[in-house]
């Protein structure tokens, strides 16, 4: 199975392999370099990275004007994170339909330009995307009980107001997704750290 780290953003859609997300892909995010140390514990030293197209994390961090400046700059820094990071570099995920990309991974994104229509957050807990949603801001909470309680919050925590900010007025409620090959039992853990965060979720998962 191919496991590649995204954007959270809801418009990327990975039509081959499994999605893995992390606000930016991880550029700026502190303690990113835990998490991929993480991730590669619980699923193997073959993780792809990938850039997408009108990333907010990657514009209001490097501070940039226009989304041509952000796609072309967001390629080249996430393709210098896959090297320090020592991730497979995949490409970049268009506006365009599904693009064939490197080390056996497929996507695009799906949303329409300029605009955010999320209504939720979504926590992955054992293996990453197992159903894509437009509606839903992604987070891999895969990591979270490898990592200290306080810094796995912090790192949740950024990335929630993010999305929170680019939601506006709308209030974005949390639901998880589970059934990835960790299994239950992981699942189970990475869910009650999330509840113990203070985050809440309705009784029916996706």
């Amino acid at each position: 199975m191919s496991y590649i780290i995204t954007c959270g953003d809801e418009g990327v859609q990975i039509n081959e392999g499994t999605r893995l997300s992390v606000v930016g892909a991880g550029l700026q995010l502190d303690g990113f370099s835990d998490i991929v140390t993480a991730l590669k514990k619980l699923l193997g030293d073959d993780l792809r990275i990938a850039a997408s197209e009108e990333n907010a994390w990657i514009k209001e961090k490097l501070g940039l004007d226009t989304w041509d400046q952000v796609n072309a700059s967001g390629q080249q820094q996430i393709e210098a994170l896959a090297d320090k990071e020592n991730l497979l570099y995949s490409g970049n995920l268009p506006f365009a339909d599904p693009q064939e990309l490197e080390h056996d991974i497929k996507g695009h994104m799906v949303r329409p330009h300029g605009i955010h229509i999320a209504m939720k957050i979504a926590f992955t807990l054992d293996g990453g995307e197992q159903k894509y949603h437009l509606g839903q801001y992604l987070i891999s909470a895969e990591w979270v009980s490898e990592l200290p309680f306080e810094q796995a919050k912090e790192i949740i925590a950024t990335q929630v107001a993010h999305y929170q900010a680019l939601a506006k007025n709308t209030e974005l409620t949390f639901t998880v997704q589970q059934g990835g090959e960790l299994g239950e039992e992981v699942a189970a853990k990475n869910k009650a750290l999330l509840e113990k965060m203070g985050y809440t979720f309705p009784e029916q998962v996706e």
